[in-house]
Order: structure tokens, then sequence, then C-alpha cells
């Protein structure tokens, strides 16, 4: 197998390292501007977002993302570089005109869709959630042309600058929404939440503005191009209006679950974005990870006369992200309330805030895995052309989603932990249609290997959930204080064990997952292979 067509594990450490940056980072300024601002007032900010950043996932990273690459890499491979930049000019002019439409349409009609993501919401809300909502409006656009950026230089194997974008988004955001926030209102009243929204649009542009550079490295030279006849615009036009549902099925549920979350009051929006903050840590690092380096590698595999590998290649990114994220759950269940008092719980943040979001996490850990799986399935169905497929399984996500909703909510009166639920059952329901209708495609995902993997992580993962339980019980009682630094050392002392306790169990269970990534560690470090 060449180059092109072997999955990158030097990329894969590089992009899990820097989106382990960008969500930090994000965390960082969700804990900040909770903290500031407390989780009432950022539920409407939440709101606000909610809409240009749904279409961020939908058309940037979702469904544009998604086909650009498969189609620009076949092009490479098929026809060389020269027509393949001239595909991506044409790219890049059609989606700065039609975003820029989007965005000028979301800010004329941001009252009615406003109305329509928080019902549950007061007036006088509404009323701050829409002027909120068209200062943001434009953010589609800048992080559409990035992502198109990205999609280039991952298509070239170039990862380094794409993977750091998004942490340069997070620093825009931070220092543009704290300085614009407070020559707003230094006293940081709601009004100062307009200096948030000014922080989104600052934060879009960095990350847009930093991969130019490596672009224009890479050889690219952007020039204006409207002839968009082109067969292979056409292509990725025709993938993305089945995968503009289909690849982001789990961030419809989620704003299917802000409606009703409406309901509970602006606090249960902000619990709800809160716990799901933290399930983006393990789903970014590991799940997109694995994913953005299998696309282009599978995408060429398909577009070759032998596909032989596609089976095998996707199989065993899958199994690299059970391997990762199955751990990341149980500890995300057993720790949720530490981990949320120790990085949530500051200035507005209250214990009861600490308490609503710890149970939405457990909740969303749960599906964790199934997440991180469909992050590397669905997309590979573009490459091989059954674009139809994964938008059909979402359909009946999003359906199901609606209806588990409507019966935890009313009728169990679970509250905004019902909707976590929700959000969970279906994206499981989701990765298992998908990899049940991926078997004849792929002629192989090496089931048997799967699931035995899968089983072995679920033994592995026993001990780590015997660590947190012990240490929740008992190492704060051996702690001199419950100062927040003694908390920290508490919370980093029993992940650390519990992590320890998994790769030995795993060695000893003689997973091929845990050779491996031993194996890329020890090259890491220059040490000679052992024979």
């Amino acid at each position: 197998m060449n180059d092109g067509k072997r999955l990158n594990t030097k990329a894969s450490g590089i992009i899990a390292a820097a989106i382990m940056l960008s969500r930090v980072l994000g965390l960082v300024r969700e804990v900040l501007f909770n903290a500031i601002f407390g989780t009432a007032a950022m539920g409407l900010f939440l709101i606000a977002f909610r809409l240009p950043n749904l279409l961020r996932d939908l058309f940037a990273e979702g469904a544009l993302s998604t086909a650009f690459i498969t189609v620009f890499s076949q092009k490479i491979e098929k026809e060389g570089e020269a027509s393949a930049w001239a595909l991506a000019s044409k790219m890049l002019t059609l989606a700065a005109l039609f975003m820029s439409l989007v965005s000028l349409l979301g800010i004329v009609f941001a009252e009615p869709l406003v109305h329509l993501l928080a019902p549950g919401f007061e007036a006088a809300d509404v009323g701050f959630t829409i002027l909120l909502t068209r200062i943001m409006y434009p953010f589609i656009l800048l992080v559409s042309l990035a992502a198109l950026v990205m999609g280039l230089l991952n298509s070239r194997q170039i990862f380094t600058a794409p993977a750091l974008a998004s942490s340069f988004f997070n620093i825009g955001s931070i220092l543009g929404g704290v300085v614009c926030g407070w020559i707003i209102d230094p006293r940081f009243g709601r009004e100062a939440l307009i200096g948030l929204a000014i922080g989104t649009l600052v934060g879009g542009f960095l990350q847009l503005a930093i991969q130019i550079p490596s672009l224009r490295k890479a050889g690219y030279r952007f020039v204006a191009d409207f002839r968009w006849n082109d067969p292979g615009i056409q292509k990725i036009l025709t993938l993305m209006v089945p995968s503009v549902i289909a690849a982001s099925a789990v961030q419809i549920n989620v704003l299917v679950n802000s409606r009703f979350a409406s309901y509970a009051g602006a606090e249960a929006v902000t619990w709800l974005n809160s716990a799901f903050r933290l399930m983006q840590l393990p789903i970014g690092v590991f799940g997109v990870a694995v994913a953005t380096i299998t696309l282009p590698v599978i995408s060429r595999i398909a577009a070759d006369t032998d596909t032989s590998r596609f089976g095998p290649t996707l199989g065993r990114a899958m199994r690299l992200a059970v391997f990762l994220t199955l751990p990341s759950a149980v500890g995300l269940w057993f720790m949720a309330g530490p981990v949320i008092g120790l990085v949530y719980e500051h200035g507005h943040f209250t214990s009861q805030d600490t308490l609503q979001t710890a149970l939405a996490l457990q909740f969303y850990a749960i599906g964790l895995v199934a997440y991180s799986c469909i992050k590397v399935l669905s997309p590979a169905f573009y490459a091989i052309n059954r674009k139809w497929t994964p938008m059909l399984v979402s359909f009946g996500s999003v359906a199901l989603n609606i209806a588990l909703n409507n019966y935890f909510m009313f009728h169990l009166g679970m509250g905004h932990t019902g909707l976590a639920l929700s959000t969970t059952i279906c994206a499981t329901l989701n990765f298992a249609a998908l990899y049940l209708l991926m078997r004849p495609a792929a002629q192989t995902l090496d089931s048997l290997k799967f699931f035995a993997t899968l089983a072995r992580c679920a033994i592995a993962a026993v001990p780590i959930a015997l660590v947190c339980i012990a240490g929740n019980s008992y190492l704060p009682g051996l702690l001199p204080s419950e100062s927040f630094p003694w908390r920290v050392v508490s919370v980093l002392a029993t992940i650390s064990v519990a992590v320890a306790a998994y790769l030995l169990t795993c060695l000893i269970l003689r997973l091929d997952e845990t050779h491996f990534l031993l194996e890329i560690l020890r090259r890491k470090l220059g040490k000679p292979r052992t024979p």
C-alpha cells in the first residue's frame, strides 16, 4: 500500500494533540463565561449561537467538508494536482457567495427562528436573544471558508495548521469577547453578552486566517472562478444534499433538545451544553482525529481499482475509536460530579448547577462510543457513493429523538436528563444501523475483531470503575483539605491511576490496539522496536 493509502499515525497524534488544545480552550472559554454571567444569561447566548453553530455543523464541518474532501482527494488521484486546485477555486467562490446569502437570510429571519428554537423563553429574553443571533450569523461564512481550506490542507497531508485552527477560534472568541464585553459593560451585566457575540466573529476570522499561510506554502493561489458547471462541483453538491442531515444527526438532536430544554428554563440549556462540552473532549481528541486521517485514505482506496483494503481500513479505524473512547465513557460516568465541580463551579456557577450538569453528562457518556464511531463511519458512505444511506438513517434518528424527548420530559418528568438520554439512545441506534448497512458494501469490516475489541475493552474498563469509586470515596478524606488545589490533586490522581489500570488490563488481554499505541509511543521516544 502506498503512503497515500495508509493511515498516517503521526498525523493522528498531531491532530489529537491539536484538538485536545482546542477542546481545552473551548472549555476554558465556557467556564470563564459561565462564571462571569451565570447559567441563566449564558442560556440566552447559547440559544442565539445555536443556529449559526448548527449551520456550521450542517454545511461547514459536516456536509461541505465531508463532500469536498471526498471529491478533492479523488480528483488528485485521478486527474492530478492542477485539476484539483481548479476545483478548489470554484468551490471557494461558490461557498463565499452562498454562505453570504445564508448569513443575510439568518439576520433577516432571526426573530421567527428564535421563537421556533426557544418557545419557553419570556418575551424580554427572546428580544435580546434575537439581537445576539443577528450579530453572530456572519460566523457561518467565515467558518465555511475555514472548513474548505482545512479540507484542502488535509487532502494534501498537511494537518498541523488545520488542526490548530479551532484553537485560534477559541482564543479569538475569549479575548475578543472579554474585551468587547468590558467595553460595552464594565460590570459584565447582560448587555456584555453582545461583546461575546462580537468575539465569536473575531474567533471565526482567526480560524480562517491562521490556515492561509500553509495553503500558500502548499502551492495554492485563489482565483475567483464562477464556472460552476463542473462535474466536480456537481458531485460535491450531490453529496451534500443528503449529508446536510446525515453528517450532523447528533447536532440536529442537540438543537431539538435545546427547544425542549427551553421549557425548563435557560439554565437547562446551559446544563446540557456544559455537559456536552466535556463530551466533546474525548469525541474530538479520539473520534474526530481518527476520522480526519481515515476519510482521505478510504476515499483514495475507493477511487482505486483494488478496493480490498477499504473494509479492513475502516474496521481498524473503528476499533481504534472504541479502544480510546470506551474507557473515557466509563470515567466520565463515575467522575461526572467531581470533574464538573472542579471545572465549572466558579463564580455564578453554583453547586446546584454542578449537580444538574453532572446528571446530564452521565447520560451523554453512555453514548460516547457510538458518537465517536459515527464520526468515523458516516463519511465512509460518501467515499463509496452511497450518500442516501446515512441520510435515511438520520431521518429516523431525528424523528425518534423528538418522540423520546417528548416522552422522557413530559410523561416521565425526567427534565433535561431525559433529553441527554434520548440523544444517546438515538446515536447508538444510528451507529448500529450504519454499521449493518456498511457491511455488505465494504465486503468486510472484520466484525469479529470489532466485537472482540469491544468486549475486551469493556472488561478492561472495569478497573476504571473500581478506581473511580475508590478515589471518590476515600481519597478526599486522606487529603489535608478540600481546597481547590487539593481537589485538583484528587481528581488527577484518580484519573491517572484509572488510565494506568486500563492500559495494564488491555496488555494482559492482549489487545492489538494497546501494542499499536505503545509502538507509536516507542517510535516517538526514539527507542528501538522490541524484538
